[in-house]
């Protein structure tokens, strides 16, 4: 695994471990997040892209459509690619957070972390 993709999994890490319910698991051999068992974001095999849920993902290909894409795999389904090389921190824990909430019970929800 190259240095760049050991640092933003690192970054991911610290951002989502602390929620409540989130644990880390493999899927597809590349590290992937869940939350009551509801995979909300997962290191794309090529190990430089994020597969994240949304529900927003037009918002975000359209206002940086380089960092913020599908392919036609996805189209059917709520969730993006993320180049983890383009994205801005803050907008990467946005992401995850948003995810996290959109994937996660109402009990989860209700949780402090």
């Amino acid at each position: 695994m190259q240095d760049k993709t050991i640092l933003a999994l690192t970054f991911i890490r610290q951002v989502v471990l602390t929620l409540p319910d989130v644990y880390e698991q493999i899927c597809f051999d590349t590290p992937a997040f869940y939350v009551n068992k509801n995979i909300f974001a997962r290191l794309k095999e090529d190990g430089e892209n994020l597969v994240i849920h949304t529900i927003e993902r037009e918002k975000w290909m359209d206002k940086d459509p380089k960092t913020f894409f599908i392919t036609d795999h996805y189209l059917k389904y709520k969730y993006m690619l993320v180049n983890l090389d383009r994205v801005e921190p803050e907008d990467l824990r946005q992401l995850l957070l948003t995810a996290f909430k959109t994937r996660a019970s109402k009990t989860t929800l209700k949780k402090k972390h």
